[in-house]
């Protein structure tokens, strides 16, 4: 079909607070809203000004009065214990009733703050939606998380109560979970008032009397006594949750989502971004601690109405290569979003697709890739073996739902490699120099949104607007700044090259490390790749790329590292003075798939770093060093 994007795109910006306010009709209000779009409240404005709502009601109870009690809401689907949970709406609204019992019993109400720690089980959906359930805040701390990283968000957060479990699992280890939270509970100032803690029979823990809750007992109790807790009604300006940026240091930073923009923003997208209808099982195969989870495992699905599937695993080694297919054909997914990172290294163990054709994917229809750069290989090689559109798409923490994307609801647009779509409703997109001028069209500048910023996007951080000026307005007066490098082209496709930390200065010339890194991803042999630029006498900074080869190439790696710097010279020239190539073994990650760019090129510096909390396997770092020095780098 034709696709009706510029149709809408430009409704919007002719008419932007008709535009929310049409969108919001798909949302229950207790009370509408004064003002669709205030622009004298808050930081830049705010949405939904004296609307009343609840994320809850509108993600749970509506559908069971409407119609969809019967429908399965949540799959908790572990790979990792081969175990399949399932809850209706009706049996969903059960479990979050329950828990939103114990924890009003235990003092929680609107406004306070909860902190789930949690591995991805359904009770860390529950915990959230029964948190918004009660009015109260909640922040979900990626599941073994460093202590200290732990309790500098409780002392930032003030939570009430934490929900936790006593352990994680990863494919080849179990993570105890309770003495991280223990030590960073003693560790903070704030002291919550209790922790409901989930035994997991895999490993569980001691608990202290009078401080810790079983929450298996806790909330049998309150669902055999038959439990009523009705959905509170907040302000659609009311804070959902907080949830703090990985990879901060010192005080970190809590980007606030409210609950109407929350709800009439991610309800659109469901429809007319990601093209799924109610009644469809929709698969964010991401974590319930990053944005992802919370947006598109949580709340978006179910605020639609959709199946959603919550994914304890990953792409490989749980048990293999084809688990996304097995989960896809089990479950009946007919649209699936994960990082590019998943399916590079789904790639690099079947590169030639050999598990595709042993599932049956009928019911699939779209692959959606976002979190890291999708280079274009990637992306060819899952169109070939999947037949399937493969969508790349752009956004942040801070958005909560995509800025970019090619929108699969509203037709689809020619693809074009290496651009994650065109901009979205809401989103006036423009690239700036630093000195704040705009840029002609092709050229490399600083990517930034025109204000004010669309519902659904954050309004501030976590008690500190000042701090959220600074961070995001203040260098662009006028615009948000994504801290983004990239270009649009001729007919309004964006393409995000870098972070604007990782364009790198070769004698002079400003290189995007992300083009470097298309065209080693373009070598057949090579399964992942990252470029860095590291420190140099001459030239400031040059290129230095890391390479991880397909399963099973037998050949010589210095042979396949000469060709890549070859090919770097021949599509980006010699400008880019790109000499060395590394072969590793594996490239650190963070838990969500984003490549550790910053400290592999301090440990190649010889700089000072610190073990990134987010880090998915410390040893890497140490195979690094060790593969640097055998090169006479970071000696």
């Amino acid at each position: 079909m034709a696709s009706r994007y510029h149709e809408v795109y430009e409704g919007w910006k002719r008419d932007p607070v008709g535009f929310w306010g049409e969108a919001a009709k798909a949302i229950d209000w207790y009370k509408p809203a004064e003002k669709v779009f205030d622009p004298t409240e808050g930081v830049y404005g705010r949405w939904f000004v004296g609307a009343s709502c609840n994320t809850c009601y509108n993600a749970i109870d509506r559908h069971v009065a409407g119609g969809r009690a019967d429908q399965l809401a949540l799959i908790h689907d572990s790979a990792i214990t081969g175990t399949i949970r399932k809850f209706t709406y009706t049996e969903l609204k059960r479990e979050v009733v329950a828990l939103a019992s114990v924890m009003r019993h235990r003092g929680v109400g609107k406004g306070d703050r909860v902190i789930i720690y949690m591995p991805m089980v359904a009770e860390a959906a529950i915990a959230m939606l029964a948190s918004a359930r009660i009015g109260a805040v909640h922040s979900v701390v990626f599941g073994g998380f460093a202590s200290h990283e732990l309790a500098t968000r409780i002392d930032d957060a003030k939570p009430k109560l934490i929900v936790s479990a006593s352990c994680g699992l990863e494919p080849a280890r179990i993570v105890a979970y309770k003495p991280l939270l223990d030590k960073a509970i003693e560790m903070s100032k704030h002291k919550p008032d209790a922790c409901l803690i989930l035994q997991r029979e895999q490993l569980r823990c001691e608990m202290k009397d009078n401080y810790d809750i079983d929450y298996a007992d806790a909330v049998a109790r309150e669902r055999a006594a038959g439990a009523n807790v009705d959905c509170v009604p907040v302000l659609a300006t009311d804070p959902l949750y907080i949830i703090y940026t990985s990879g901060t240091t010192g005080q970190p930073k809590g980007i606030v989502r409210d609950n109407g923009g929350h709800m009439v923003a991610l309800k659109w997208t469901m429809d007319n971004e990601f093209g799924v209808k109610p009644g469809e099982v929709f698969w964010a195969a991401s974590d319930v601690g990053w944005v992802v989870g919370h947006s598109y495992i949580v709340y978006g699905p179910l605020l639609h109405g959709c199946t959603s599937v919550l994914f304890e695993g990953k792409p490989i080694g749980t048990p293999d290569a084809g688990t996304y297919w097995r989960v896809i054909s089990e479950h009946g997914v007919v649209a699936l979003f994960t990082a590019p990172t998943a399916f590079r290294a789904i790639k690099g163990q079947d590169p030639k697709g050999e598990f595709v054709p042993k599932y049956d994917l009928s019911k699939f229809r779209t692959l959606f890739l976002a979190g890291e750069r999708a280079d274009p290989e990637t992306i060819k090689w899952a169109e070939q073996k999947l037949d399937r559109p493969v969508i790349d798409h752009w956004w942040q923490t801070e958005t909560g739902s995509p800025m970019t994307i090619n929108p699969a609801g509203l037709g689809l647009l020619p693809v074009k490699y290496g651009s994650p779509g065109v901009p979205m409703p809401g989103y006036d997109i423009r690239i700036l120099d630093d000195a704040g001028h705009e840029v002609p069209r092709g050229t490399l500048g600083n990517v930034v949104v025109k204000l004010p910023l669309p519902a659904g996007c954050l309004p501030t951080l976590w008690n500190a607007d000042g701090r959220f000026r600074q961070a995001y307005l203040e260098e662009f007066p006028g615009y948000y700044k994504t801290a983004d490098a990239g270009m649009m082209d001729e007919d309004g496709y964006l393409y995000v090259m870098a972070r604007t930390d990782d364009i790198i200065n070769v004698a002079g010339h400003r290189l995007s490390t992300g083009a470097m890194e298309e065209v080693l991803a373009a070598h057949p042999d090579v399964a992942e790749c990252a470029v860095i630029g590291i420190a140099d006498a001459m030239k400031g900074q040059v290129p230095l790329g890391f390479v991880v080869l397909n399963a099973g190439v037998a050949r010589d790696s210095g042979a396949i590292e000469s060709e890549v710097v070859g090919l770097v010279r021949e599509r980006i020239g010699p400008v880019a003075a790109f000499k060395t190539v590394v072969t590793i073994k594996r490239l650190p990650k963070t838990r969500s798939g984003k490549i550790l760019r910053g400290t592999m090129q301090k440990i190649a510096d010889k700089e000072e770093w610190a073990m990134p909390a987010t880090i998915d396997d410390p040893l890497i770092l140490d195979e690094i060093a060790a593969a640097l020095k055998g090169r006479g780098i970071g000696v």
